[in-house]
């Protein structure tokens, strides 16, 4: 490039003096290029996408949590799959639950695992709902904050061939879930009276605004909606709304909208394909992932993933152990069967996640071999044989 450009200004200048002068200078350019690039404005620099985890050739450690109610079962399911597909994985397992102490392993056992392997797969975790003394935070909760997974992705995509109410749907739900009503601060300041603190900051509401919008342009997405209860929770959800509205000034070709949260409840059922990435705070998400699942088919079929800095969790979108199937073997396995195929993109076994969802897809098309959930009779197991079956 140095020497074209060198070609072109000798053309037209023909003193000497001036061609050494033009030369020196173009020289300069030249040869401090990547350390002007170094020395961009900051706010361009934290603009950046960050890559997948880049991980070396062979086989690839991963850390599973099996979880409640079904999710030993569908994670077995998984590992067969994995299995007959001829995956470079292998399982760290490691069994955690509040509700099953005896046989649970420590939380930075766990933790640790996760910090080790930089990925893992993750059933879900029960929490109890009620009270009894202890620890204010779940074990949920505090696996988040211990590895900083402040950024839950929930896609929600009509699957070819399942025909639900609406259809065709393709959109992003990307939740902060390290702060806002889930920060387990109560306490009751006099007895029948509970005050509970809703905590937002600047600093993760700047995060995952500058991180859906990030997700938005590495997907080729052309709208994020920020939902909020700013009209209501002023300061709360205003810095919120404030902090999104600061970072959508970077990314001009993007359109950006704010939508309060009971009127995105209603547009989700009415008009749901007017939306594309949605960003929103911790308790607003749990609930808009949970709606939007069920537009698509339920909780049996919706993945999701959670991101820090250094580690990737992936598990249902939609968080229900099912409890009440256990040892019935009626779930539907693809909710966790589409996360770990994500997982594997992740890891950059792109070619091992096309064979397996691919095969997903053929079984949940052809509709011979359906869970109860998706309007048939077969078992976990059925489908999970089906998915094998379909493997080149």
């Amino acid at each position: 490039m140095a020497a074209t450009l060198k070609t072109c200004v000798f053309t037209v200048v023909k003193n000497t003096t001036a061609q050494q002068g033009i030369s020196k200078f173009i020289n300069y350019l030249t040869a401090n290029a990547p350390s002007r690039l170094l020395h961009q404005d900051q706010t361009h620099q934290q603009a950046s996408i960050a890559e997948p985890i880049s991980r070396p050739s062979g086989r690839h450690m991963v850390t599973l949590v099996p979880g409640d109610g079904v999710g030993p079962e569908i994670m077995a399911g998984v590992q067969e799959v994995f299995k007959a597909a001829g995956v470079p994985v292998d399982f760290e397992e490691k069994f955690i639950s509040e509700i099953s102490p005896n046989t649970s392993s420590t939380l930075m056992d766990v933790v640790e695992s996760f910090k080790r392997n930089k990925v893992g797969l993750k059933g879900i975790i029960t929490t109890p709902t009620f009270f009894k003394g202890g620890v204010l935070q779940t074990l949920n909760m505090r696996i988040r904050r211990e590895l900083d997974l402040f950024a839950n992705v929930v896609w929600v995509k009509s699957l070819p061939g399942f025909t639900t109410r609406h259809n065709n749907l393709d959109f992003v739900i990307i939740r902060e879930q390290t702060e806002g009503e889930y920060s387990a601060l109560e306490h009751e300041s006099i007895p029948g009276v509970v005050e509970s603190l809703k905590i937002v900051t600047r600093k993760n509401s700047m995060r995952i605004a500058k991180f859906a919008f990030d997700y938005a342009m590495r997907h080729s997405r052309k709208k994020v909606t920020a939902v909020h209860k700013a009209n209501i929770m002023k300061l709360g959800d205003g810095l919120f709304l404030q902090c999104c509205s600061d970072i959508s000034k970077l990314y001009p070709k993007i359109e950006f909208e704010t939508m309060i949260i009971d009127n995105c409840c209603m547009q989700l059922v009415s008009n749901p394909y007017q939306f594309d990435v949605m960003v929103m705070p911790n308790l607003y998400g749990n609930i808009v992932d949970n709606l939007a699942a069920g537009l698509v088919g339920g909780a049996g079929v919706v993945p999701g993933e959670s991101y820090s800095s250094n580690v990737a969790v992936f598990e249902q979108g939609a968080r229900h152990a099912f409890a009440e199937a256990v040892g019935k073997n009626i779930a539907n396995p693809t909710a966790t069967l589409l996360a770990s195929c994500n997982m594997l993109n992740h890891i950059h076994l792109e070619y091992h996640s096309k064979l397996i969802q691919d095969a997903v897809l053929k079984v949940i098309k052809s509709g011979k071999v359906c869970t109860q959930d998706m309007g048939g009779y077969s078992s976990t197991s059925d489908f999970i044989h089906a998915v094998v079956n379909s493997l080149p």
